[in-house]
């Protein structure tokens, strides 16, 4: 987890505070764990959950990896243009609503739990 904070705390100060929020409201969750991968903090429990994402324009996306199966009653999570993760790009503190935020992330434990994530690249034909 140390990686993290690290690489977090290197973030200019909007993205760093937005990212700082966004994890310690993930991290509050006490089964969950977080690495850098693919250069971003990623955020997982029984598989991958979602990751922060920093924007070249500024700000930083909230990505659910399995956005596409959450039911996004909030409407708060956005494709562009993408089959499978959906986010939020904030571009201060201030924008993030932590209540919807916990809500969406408790949907991703949920679902973490229920119907854990299989990836279909490693699935091998039976015949």
């Amino acid at each position: 987890m140390q990686e993290v904070l690290d690489y977090i705390e290197e973030q200019d100060a909007p993205n760093r505070q937005i990212m700082q929020r966004l994890h310690d409201i993930m991290m509050a969750v006490p089964e969950v764990s977080c690495k850098i991968r693919y250069q971003v903090p990623m955020y997982y429990r029984l598989s991958w959950l979602c990751y922060l994402n920093p924007q070249k324009k500024g700000g930083v996306e909230w990505v659910m990896l399995r956005g596409n199966e959450l039911s996004n009653v909030q409407g708060l999570l956005e494709a562009r243009d993408r089959k499978q993760v959906k986010g939020v790009i904030y571009h201060s503190a201030a924008e993030i609503d932590e209540d919807l935020v916990r809500e969406i992330f408790m949907e991703a434990l949920i679902l973490d739990e229920e119907k854990p994530y299989a990836s279909k690249r490693n699935k091998k034909s039976l015949t």
